[in-house]
């Protein structure tokens, strides 16, 4: 497989796809293919589902030391989110002031460049989060 039909071929890197179960309805990201919950009643009932771009900082970290593909960014805030449908997803806040970052803080789920890798001539994006009202 190409490397762009698998970027396109990952839903949840770029829209937030997760999934929903039909039988009691809750929700998972990443997406599965059974619910943990309901085990053998799920098996063909999980649904397709656009998780909300909206959420709020649950808890988070800032990285003053990283790995050599990262030394650019540093310092840089890592964050649970607790998306507005209950579904706590982990990314990267950016676009903020590391003194102003806070749990409890709406943020916004948007797209923006994840790396490079220039041996192949491929450019990587994915979902990060920005305060909401930017």
């Amino acid at each position: 497989m190409s490397v762009a039909r698998h970027w396109r071929e990952t839903p949840g890197r770029y829209n937030l796809v997760g999934t929903k179960c039909g039988n009691c309805g809750r929700i998972y990201f990443p997406r599965r293919s059974i619910c943990p919950e309901c085990r053998r009643a799920s098996f063909g009932k999980m649904e397709q589902y656009m998780l909300k771009d909206h959420g709020t900082v649950f808890t988070y970290s800032v990285v003053h030391e990283a790995s050599a593909d990262n030394n650019n960014l540093k310092p840089y805030a890592i964050a649970m989110i607790r998306m507005d449908d209950g579904v706590l997803v982990t990314g990267q806040l950016v676009d903020v002031d590391l003194d102003k970052v806070e749990i409890g803080m709406p943020v916004r789920a948007v797209l923006r460049k994840l790396g490079d890798e220039s041996h192949i001539a491929t450019i990587n994006y994915g979902y990060k989060f920005v305060p909401k009202d930017k």
